[in-house]
């Protein structure tokens, strides 16, 4: 009769463990989504089927969009390594508010804003390594 307990107390603990998960997860995914990167890749699913003929579009698109759970799923796993599940719920909610919601609008042109210059930067410091090495 001990051991049945014991048993069914590890179970219950495991269930909780990854019901726990799955809602880390779930919540991790909606932060994802929210800091613009949905639009992100919706972008590159339309982009990339560009080069698809028309007749074909539709069933394109719906394949792309299947692939797009196990991205999230992944991306997620990343999050998880790095943020805790309370820093992930600050992070929805800053995401929810009017300057989150500002700045996941304006994420995209900002990060190829400072591709831009960091390439611009680049060239630079090659310039000056090259002044340097002869």
């Amino acid at each position: 009769m001990k051991k049945l307990i014991y048993v069914i107390a590890f179970l219950y603990a495991f269930t909780i463990q990854a019901q726990d998960n799955t809602e880390f997860k779930t919540q991790t995914i909606e932060f994802i989504k929210l800091t613009g990167t949905a639009d992100a890749f919706n972008n590159a699913i339309s982009q990339i089927g560009a080069m698809v003929p028309e007749d074909k579009k539709e069933a394109y698109t719906k394949e792309a969009n299947g692939t797009l759970e196990d991205l999230y799923s992944q991306l997620a796993d990343v999050y998880m390594k790095e943020f805790t599940k309370e820093d992930i719920a600050q992070l929805v909610v800053f995401y929810k508010s009017d300057l989150g919601k500002k700045l996941a609008s304006k994420q995209t042109d900002l990060a190829q804003a400072g591709m831009s210059i960091g390439q611009s930067w680049g060239m630079e410091l090659s310039q000056i390594a090259q002044k340097y090495s002869n």
